[in-house]
Protein backbone atom coordinates (compact mmCIF):
# COMPACT_ATOMS: atom_id res chain seq x y z
CA UNK A 1 0.00 0.00 0.00
CA UNK A 2 1.16 3.53 -0.73
CA UNK A 3 -0.27 6.57 0.99
CA UNK A 4 0.08 10.30 1.35
CA UNK A 5 -1.53 13.23 3.08
CA UNK A 6 -1.50 16.80 1.79
CA UNK A 7 -2.70 19.99 3.50
CA UNK A 8 -3.56 23.29 1.84
CA UNK A 9 -4.93 26.55 3.20
CA UNK A 10 -7.97 27.79 1.32
CA UNK A 11 -8.60 31.54 1.36
CA UNK A 12 -12.31 31.01 1.96
CA UNK A 13 -14.48 30.27 5.00
CA UNK A 14 -15.41 26.70 5.90
CA UNK A 15 -18.99 27.04 4.59
CA UNK A 16 -17.80 28.27 1.19
CA UNK A 17 -15.16 25.53 1.02
CA UNK A 18 -17.76 22.89 1.87
CA UNK A 19 -20.20 24.27 -0.73
CA UNK A 20 -17.61 23.40 -3.38
CA UNK A 21 -16.20 20.21 -1.83
CA UNK A 22 -19.53 18.45 -1.29
CA UNK A 23 -20.00 18.06 -5.07
CA UNK A 24 -18.34 14.78 -6.11
CA UNK A 25 -18.44 15.68 -9.80
CA UNK A 26 -16.24 18.71 -9.13
CA UNK A 27 -13.64 16.36 -7.61
CA UNK A 28 -13.75 14.16 -10.71
CA UNK A 29 -13.25 17.17 -13.00
CA UNK A 30 -9.94 17.95 -11.27
CA UNK A 31 -8.52 14.51 -12.06
CA UNK A 32 -5.94 14.48 -14.86
CA UNK A 33 -7.44 12.97 -18.00
CA UNK A 34 -11.02 13.60 -16.86
CA UNK A 35 -13.52 12.39 -19.45
CA UNK A 36 -16.80 12.08 -17.55
CA UNK A 37 -18.49 11.43 -14.22
CA UNK A 38 -21.67 9.44 -13.91
CA UNK A 39 -23.53 9.99 -10.62
CA UNK A 40 -25.44 6.87 -9.55
CA UNK A 41 -26.67 8.28 -6.25
CA UNK A 42 -25.47 10.54 -3.43
CA UNK A 43 -22.73 8.07 -2.46
CA UNK A 44 -21.73 6.34 -5.70
CA UNK A 45 -20.24 7.59 -8.94
CA UNK A 46 -18.19 6.29 -11.86
CA UNK A 47 -15.33 8.43 -13.09
CA UNK A 48 -13.94 7.88 -16.59
CA UNK A 49 -10.33 9.03 -16.98
CA UNK A 50 -7.86 8.84 -19.83
CA UNK A 51 -4.47 8.07 -18.28
CA UNK A 52 -1.06 7.77 -19.85
CA UNK A 53 2.29 6.43 -18.85
CA UNK A 54 5.00 7.01 -21.42
CA UNK A 55 3.51 6.21 -24.82
CA UNK A 56 0.72 4.05 -23.39
CA UNK A 57 -2.63 5.83 -23.05
CA UNK A 58 -5.76 4.07 -21.92
CA UNK A 59 -9.18 4.82 -20.53
CA UNK A 60 -9.95 3.64 -17.00
CA UNK A 61 -13.18 3.59 -15.05
CA UNK A 62 -12.99 4.33 -11.35
CA UNK A 63 -15.91 3.41 -9.10
CA UNK A 64 -15.97 5.93 -6.24
CA UNK A 65 -18.06 5.42 -3.12
CA UNK A 66 -18.46 7.97 -0.35
CA UNK A 67 -18.37 5.89 2.83
CA UNK A 68 -19.19 8.72 5.22
CA UNK A 69 -20.50 12.25 4.77
CA UNK A 70 -19.82 14.33 7.89
CA UNK A 71 -19.64 17.72 6.26
CA UNK A 72 -18.54 20.36 6.43
CA UNK A 73 -15.62 18.84 8.31
CA UNK A 74 -15.14 15.25 7.12
CA UNK A 75 -15.72 12.90 4.20
CA UNK A 76 -14.36 9.35 3.82
CA UNK A 77 -14.34 7.59 0.48
CA UNK A 78 -13.19 4.43 -1.27
CA UNK A 79 -12.43 3.71 -4.91
CA UNK A 80 -11.74 0.76 -7.21
CA UNK A 81 -10.48 0.69 -10.76
CA UNK A 82 -12.78 -1.50 -12.84
CA UNK A 83 -10.84 -4.29 -14.54
CA UNK A 84 -7.58 -3.51 -12.71
CA UNK A 85 -6.31 -4.85 -9.38
CA UNK A 86 -6.13 -1.39 -7.80
CA UNK A 87 -8.29 0.04 -5.05
CA UNK A 88 -7.94 2.50 -2.25
CA UNK A 89 -9.50 4.90 0.15
CA UNK A 90 -9.11 8.41 1.37
CA UNK A 91 -10.42 11.27 3.40
CA UNK A 92 -11.18 14.97 3.33
CA UNK A 93 -10.74 16.91 6.55
CA UNK A 94 -11.48 20.62 6.87
CA UNK A 95 -10.97 22.88 9.85
CA UNK A 96 -11.86 26.51 10.20
CA UNK A 97 -8.71 28.57 10.41
CA UNK A 98 -8.14 32.17 11.27
CA UNK A 99 -8.96 35.19 9.11
CA UNK A 100 -11.71 33.38 7.18
CA UNK A 101 -9.46 30.62 5.92
CA UNK A 102 -9.95 26.86 5.91
CA UNK A 103 -7.29 24.20 6.40
CA UNK A 104 -8.03 21.20 4.17
CA UNK A 105 -6.18 17.89 4.47
CA UNK A 106 -6.60 15.25 1.80
CA UNK A 107 -5.33 11.75 2.49
CA UNK A 108 -5.27 8.85 0.04
CA UNK A 109 -4.16 5.24 0.21
CA UNK A 110 -3.74 3.07 -2.87
CA UNK A 111 -3.46 -0.72 -2.80
CA UNK A 112 -2.53 -2.96 -5.66
CA UNK A 113 -3.09 -6.70 -5.59
CA UNK A 114 -1.81 -9.67 -7.52
CA UNK A 115 1.71 -10.53 -8.63
CA UNK A 116 2.42 -7.06 -10.08
CA UNK A 117 1.45 -5.19 -6.89
CA UNK A 118 5.00 -4.79 -5.50
CA UNK A 119 6.25 -3.34 -8.80
CA UNK A 120 3.18 -1.13 -9.21
CA UNK A 121 3.52 0.20 -5.66
CA UNK A 122 7.27 0.80 -6.06
CA UNK A 123 6.62 2.87 -9.20
CA UNK A 124 3.66 4.70 -7.64
CA UNK A 125 5.26 5.56 -4.29
CA UNK A 126 7.22 8.61 -5.53
CA UNK A 127 4.41 9.78 -7.81
CA UNK A 128 1.46 9.67 -5.40
CA UNK A 129 2.57 12.55 -3.12
CA UNK A 130 3.22 14.85 -6.11
CA UNK A 131 -0.10 13.90 -7.68
CA UNK A 132 -1.99 14.42 -4.41
CA UNK A 133 -0.26 17.77 -3.83
CA UNK A 134 -1.22 18.96 -7.31
CA UNK A 135 -4.79 17.77 -6.77
CA UNK A 136 -5.05 19.54 -3.39
CA UNK A 137 -3.66 22.76 -4.84
CA UNK A 138 -6.06 22.63 -7.79
CA UNK A 139 -8.98 22.03 -5.41
CA UNK A 140 -7.86 25.05 -3.37
CA UNK A 141 -7.50 27.20 -6.50
CA UNK A 142 -10.96 26.29 -7.78
CA UNK A 143 -12.61 26.98 -4.44
CA UNK A 144 -10.85 30.35 -4.21
CA UNK A 145 -11.80 31.21 -7.80
CA UNK A 146 -15.45 30.42 -7.09
CA UNK A 147 -15.32 32.39 -3.85
CA UNK A 148 -13.56 35.32 -5.50
CA UNK A 149 -10.67 35.09 -3.06
CA UNK A 150 -7.98 33.86 -5.44
CA UNK A 151 -4.82 35.94 -5.04
CA UNK A 152 -4.18 38.45 -7.76
CA UNK A 153 -0.88 37.73 -9.43
CA UNK A 154 1.54 40.62 -9.65
CA UNK A 155 2.33 41.67 -13.19
CA UNK A 156 5.45 39.99 -14.45
CA UNK A 157 8.50 42.09 -15.01
CA UNK A 158 10.04 41.69 -18.45
CA UNK A 159 13.17 39.60 -18.53
CA UNK A 160 16.48 41.28 -19.42
CA UNK A 161 16.25 39.69 -22.86
CA UNK A 162 12.74 41.10 -23.39
CA UNK A 163 13.91 44.55 -22.27
CA UNK A 164 16.84 44.34 -24.73
CA UNK A 165 14.49 43.43 -27.58
CA UNK A 166 12.14 46.30 -26.67
CA UNK A 167 15.07 48.72 -26.53
CA UNK A 168 16.32 47.52 -29.93
CA UNK A 169 12.80 47.89 -31.33
CA UNK A 170 12.59 51.49 -30.10
CA UNK A 171 16.09 52.20 -31.37
CA UNK A 172 15.24 50.91 -34.83
CA UNK A 173 11.89 52.72 -34.82
CA UNK A 174 9.68 49.63 -34.89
Amino acid sequence: MIETSQTVTVAAPLAVTWDYARDVERWAQIMPGYQSCQIADEDNSLWVLKVGVGGLVRTVKVAVRVERWAGPHEVDFAFKLQGDPVEGSGSYRAHEGDMGRTEVTLAVQVRGSGPMAPMWEAMGAPVLPRFARGFAEELRDRIEAQAGTAPVEAPRQPSPFQRLLAWLGRLLGR
